[in-house]
């Protein structure tokens, strides 16, 4: 018990600020040869609540600033619940977004529903430059962003995402929980998630012994041979236990190549 105690304590004080900034190659079928090398930023889970959760954010961003890719993805979960409080709070996490501005997109992730609605802070969001997507898609530098509603607070709408797609664009789809994945029609190049957080406290193997709903099958990393290539982040922040181990936080770039 004691080592237990230790053990979350020490994930809890230092793990959970040691962003981690990975930069992975991602070898897609289909994806256009017209857009090899496509560097796409991307996070997720920032839940935002407290100083840590504020510091780890704009640390991910200011990373990012410094990279420079094309374009910005963010897979849900900003708040850890909403409250008005946060609402200042998640504007200056977001400042360096408008950096990014008209090239950055996101969805909501089931916290974002949590006690409130996305539309309390789409404002905060839309107004960082990121353009919030929920259950619809946009066009961007020759690809289809698509946009799907967290699955786990019932307010996915996977047709109404897909109305008017044209399967002959290079397609993106950002869905926060990833074993969603396997409902996805074809079409898509690439699936990005957020919502297990890696695992969060994990054995020095990799074994994560607590699941999330609906982020157990795909935990952390790229998966080529999902239906859809899927690419899952460990996030930022932490959600239950306020630790993690051996699965730091991450703000990765992702550069996109046909294979």
């Amino acid at each position: 018990m004691l080592a237990g105690a230790g053990t979350l304590l020490y994930g809890a004080m230092f793990e959970t600020g040691k962003l981690r900034a990975e930069k992975v190659t991602l070898r897609l079928p289909g994806w256009p040869e017209s857009l090899r090398g496509y560097r796409l930023g991307f996070f997720a889970d920032l839940h935002i609540r407290d100083r840590e959760t504020i510091v780890l954010t704009r640390a991910a961003l200011s990373w990012l600033k410094d990279e420079n890719p094309d374009s910005l993805a963010i897979a849900g979960d900003f708040l850890q619940f909403y409250h008005p409080d946060r609402e200042e709070m998640l504007r200056f996490a977001l400042e360096e977004a408008l950096f990014f501005r008209g090239r950055a997109f996101a969805v909501p992730g089931n916290h974002d529903h949590f006690v409130g609605s996305p539309e309390l802070f789409r404002s905060i969001v839309e107004g960082s430059g990121i353009k919030l997507l929920q259950n619809e898609r946009c066009f961007y530098d020759g690809i289809e962003w698509i946009g799907i509603d967290s699955f786990n607070a019932n307010r996915h709408d996977v047709e109404k995402s897909l109305a008017g797609f044209q399967p002959a664009n290079a397609a993106i789809t950002l869905w926060h929980e990833p074993d969603m994945v396997d409902l996805l029609p074809k079409g898509s190049d690439l699936m990005l998630s957020g919502h297990s957080h890696g695992g969060q406290f994990c054995a020095p193997w990799g074994w994560a012994p607590m699941k999330t709903r609906n982020g157990a099958k795909y935990v952390r990393g790229f998966y080529p041979h999902a239906p859809t290539p899927l690419y899952v982040t460990r996030g930022l922040a932490t959600t239950g236990p306020p630790a993690r181990l051996f699965c730091p936080p991450e703000v990765a770039v992702l550069t996109l190549i046909p294979e």
